[in-house]
């Protein structure tokens, strides 16, 4: 092995690990640790958790030590982020560390007990330690077990200074501080801190400034080569998006060995997917997966008891349930109120679809265009029809205005993951997206298959008269009735999702407008309209819809085959 795939060491030396899990799946059946490797100094992670392991857990009956009460995983985790620091050098080899583990797993008091033993290990003069919560409630979740810890024992007492009013634990002797905070650009601005611990990074995903916020509360550790972030979280009761969902999709990568940095160690605590595909995460039995605290601080008959609220309080508690109890990430086939067409969005999927495909593999094409207000997006949707089997084949793209991403600020991490995906586009002015959608409109045009460019009825002037001084033809341009009036092209879009004779690329953004998607009762019929999608955007499913009306009123075609099959020019 080249002496680059390791770290150099005193003497010479080469280390080298992975922290990759590629069986992660058996490991986490079987009750195994998820910690891919020992501790790369056993030295350093034995006197670690000698102090963490004499830490007392006072709210918990009898108040036993760490040591007492702490299940093995919880003992390897800890192990993996103090055994891997050299005290040789002075330079931790691993510096990140992310764990993903349901709700009620002790992750506050683990929290408590990995930062108090950090600052009784830290030799710097004057260093700081921070734990960053979303809220004060979660701050104060995590300071009062660390304050607790001191005060239980009569030789922290005397070597930490508690200060409540603050939320800060001081060493007496060389001045290092465990800070506990609640995030704001002002309380995290111009840190030095040589350890963070991020808690519930999936709230701070919800936050448009929270990449801005982290990066701020984790720039000292560049001048620190001990230093550390450890990321703890519970799944998302919403589809992941932000920096959690960053985070979690790079943790993947890294465990599954997709992604090689031996610098960051990912333990997520998470169902296999073809336990998730056949329903067994569903089972009491397997409820231990993601609860490898079962039967200490997670009681089995909680979880059965609570599961079996959420089934009679609907499907809006049960999303709950299986995301904080058991880990499971929320898409759109767990949505409150979804359209059924949301049942069968994923599988219809083909991630290597483009709009070249579509326009090579297609005899008709159609656009559907949604014009949004100023705090709208304006999407647009080409439909195809496949010339050989009839399948619909469908590409999209939105466009949103800077105005917007202040005007719902609550969605705007979001958004800009469709941003850095290439399917949402920021722009300045409003004409700017009119431009860009009639470029794509033209270039559906000069292959000779567009029909129709289908519109809400209430038609935007500027985007006719773009269209027009195109060259493309007015008459063309169509207005489709809004309301219980798409219930044809609802039901149609519907019934090939079922059938398996539709095609999309698998794009976030349409999965989560998809999800957004509320089917309400109108008279006999059922609409699917803005306003009950609330500050959530389903603007791309109303321009799939548009052109979906104007695909029904398309030439009849003779199906040769009933096969989905793309094929490329």
């Amino acid at each position: 092995m080249p002496a680059s795939a390791g770290a150099f060491l005193p003497g010479g030396r080469v280390m080298d690990w992975t922290t990759a899990c590629p069986d992660w799946e058996r490991r986490i059946v079987a009750r195994e640790s998820l910690v891919p490797m020992a501790p790369l100094f056993p030295e350093e992670a034995k006197t670690s958790l000698g102090f963490f392991r004499e830490l007392k857990i006072v709210d918990a009956p009898g108040s036993p030590t760490m040591g007492e009460a702490c299940r093995p995983w919880i003992m390897d985790f800890v192990g993996a982020v103090f055994g891997s620091y050299d005290e040789e050098t002075g330079k931790r080899l691993i510096t990140e560390y992310m764990l993903l583990i349901s709700k009620k797993n002790a992750k506050s008091t683990l929290a408590a007990g990995i930062m108090i033993t950090a600052l009784l290990r830290n030799w710097r003069e004057s260093a700081e330690f921070l734990i960053l919560a979303p809220t004060i409630e979660i701050a104060n979740n995590s300071f009062f077990p660390a304050r607790d810890m001191v005060r239980k024992d009569d030789e922290l007492s005397s070597l930490l200074q508690v200060q409540d009013h603050v939320r800060t634990i001081t060493h007496r002797g060389n001045g290092a501080t465990l800070k506990v905070v609640a995030a704001d650009n002002d309380s995290v601005g111009g840190k030095k801190a040589t350890g963070v611990l991020v808690d519930e990074l999936w709230l701070f995903g919800k936050r448009a400034d929270a990449e801005n916020m982290l990066r701020e509360a984790c720039g000292g550790l560049a001048s620190r080569p001990e230093g550390f972030t450890i990321f703890l979280s519970t799944q998302s009761d919403d589809p992941p998006a932000g920096v959690f969902r960053q985070k979690l999709m790079y943790a993947r990568g890294v465990r599954d060995g997709t992604i090689e940095d031996k610098r960051f160690l990912p333990v997520l605590y998470e169902f296999p997917k073809k336990m998730l595909d056949a329903g067994q995460h569903r089972e009491k039995s397997n409820f231990y997966v993601t609860n490898p605290n079962m039967g200490a601080s997670v009681d089995e008959d909680f979880l059965i008891r609570e599961k079996m609220k959420a089934e009679q309080a609907g499907e809006d508690s049960m999303r709950g349930f299986l995301a904080k109890h058991l880990n499971v990430e929320i898409g759109i086939s767990l949505r409150s109120e979804r359209w059924v067409g949301a049942d069968y969005w994923e599988r219809c999927a083909d991630p290597a679809l483009t709009l070249d495909d579509v326009i090579a593999a297609s005899d008709v094409l159609e656009v559907g265009i949604d014009f949004g207000g100023a705090d709208d997006w304006f999407a647009l949707c080409v439909l195809g029809r496949h010339a050989t089997t009839g399948a619909w084949l469908h590409w999209c793209k939105s466009w949103a205005h800077t105005d917007a991403f202040e005007r719902r600020k609550s969605e705007a991490a979001r958004w800009r993951d469709f941003i850095a995906q290439g399917d949402l586009v920021e722009v300045a002015a409003i004409d700017d997206q009119i431009t860009e959608a009639v470029s794509i409109v033209m270039q559906c045009e000069a292959t000779g298959l567009l029909d129709k460019v289908a519109v809400d009825t209430y038609k935007v002037q500027s985007l006719d008269d773009a269209l027009t001084e195109a060259g493309f033809d007015r008459e063309r341009i169509v207005g489709i009735p809004q309301g219980w009036k798409l219930i044809g092209a609802i039901y149609a879009i519907e019934r090939k999702l079922a059938a398996g004779k539709f095609r999309h690329g698998g794009r976030p953004i349409m999965a989560y407008a998809i999800g957004n998607a509320k089917a309400v009762p109108k008279g006999n019929n059922i609409a699917i309209e803005k306003q009950t999608a609330g500050a959530s955007k389903i603007d791309p499913v109303l321009a799939l819809f548009h052109a979906a009306s104007a695909l029904s009123m398309a030439p009849a075609q003779n199906v040769i085959g009933s096969d989905y099959e793309l094929t490329t020019a």
